[in-house]
């Protein structure tokens, strides 16, 4: 099942209302400040040199040897992913983001949902997200270098990952060869979503698979410049880290003050086990805050983190709210 959060049309029928404050993606919504934009990146298409220095300043940020591609968006990665080899058995350690079972099926690809990385064994292919969304669990370098020797391919999804770069496989995949590939967001940690960037990391030979699958101008002049320009930025990826690590401990004690358990949480989103997911975020839309929920759990709720003080204050109060 494709299902996802972002879809604020639907809050809006259901609860009506504006000023929505969208908690369901876990987008950072203190976004990285746009700087000004050279008149050729809207006219003009990219040049080679133009995406080459992106990818670049992406490999610095990532602190990988990896050959390195950029997409327009992560979710672009994910749609490439079942290309890159032939159809087989593939594992989606789970539950996980959905998109990853969706796009692999749709390729022929058979599918299981894995419970653990023991039962990910021999698979052709197998798909890892660190941090895991919506869990929030972890797995170290080591652990997943060491999967990377009993499957095929390892795709671990990172797109959570830029506050807690200790976690990333990166820095060590020119020593895993072909057998590894690295999906990264841009959008979340730097809370421009609608710059649709991403990028794949791994081999030469499996990178230039992805790059040829993507085709010419996979991604725009806009989102290369700004790219280009926020993962350079050391200074800003240093503060922002620090306060979302401070943003999600404050977010997990007042969602603990509520009465609900916490599942798991990065610096991105917490979830948490309310007993009833579908009346609590009733509860929170009709504050305008919108939330997720998940088809495979009636008890299962997932919070980005929001903003603005106006933001947190609201929530404040829609959490403080006795449940009708």
């Amino acid at each position: 099942m494709r299902d996802h959060g972002g879809d604020l049309d639907r809050a809006k029928a259901a609860f009506g209302g504006t000023d929505w404050i969208d908690l369901s993606t876990g987008i950072n919504r203190m976004p990285y400040p746009v700087p000004p934009l050279p008149p050729d990146a809207w006219r003009t298409l990219p040049t080679a040199s133009d995406v080459t220095a992106l990818e670049v300043a992406a490999a610095r940020a990532y602190g990988t040897q990896a050959d390195v591609v950029a997409l327009a968006g992560a979710q672009a990665a994910i749609q490439l992913v079942p290309r890159l080899r032939a159809t087989g058995r593939a594992a989606v350690l789970s539950p996980s983001y959905n998109e990853h079972a969706a796009a692999l099926t749709a390729q022929g690809w058979q599918v299981t949902q894995a419970d653990g990385l023991d039962a990910m064994t021999g698979a052709d292919l197998a798909v890892v997200v660190n941090p895991n969304n919506p869990d929030g669990r972890v797995w170290g370098a080591d652990t997943l270098g060491e999967l990377s020797s009993r499957v095929g391919l390892l795709v671990v999804d990172e797109s959570f990952a830029d506050p807690t770069p200790a976690l990333s496989l990166a820095p060590r995949l020119h020593g895993l060869g072909e057998r590894v590939v690295v999906l990264r967001s841009f959008g979340k940690f730097y809370g421009l979503a609608g710059v649709r960037l991403g990028f794949a990391l791994g081999g030469p030979r499996t990178v230039a698979q992805v790059r040829a699958l993507a085709g010419p101008w996979a991604v725009g002049g806009p989102a290369i410049a700004i790219g280009t320009a926020a993962l350079a930025d050391n200074d800003w990826q240093t503060a922002m880290a620090a306060q979302l690590a401070k943003d999600s401990a404050r977010l997990q004690g007042l969602l603990q003050a509520a009465g609900w358990g916490i599942v798991g949480a990065t610096a991105l989103f917490v979830t948490v086990d309310t007993g009833d997911a579908l009346a609590a975020q009733a509860r929170l839309a009709r504050a305008a805050i919108w939330t997720r929920v998940f088809p495979y759990s009636s008890g299962w709720l997932r919070l980005g983190l929001p903003g603005t003080p106006a933001e947190w204050d609201r929530l404040e109060r829609a959490l403080a709210r006795q449940p009708e």
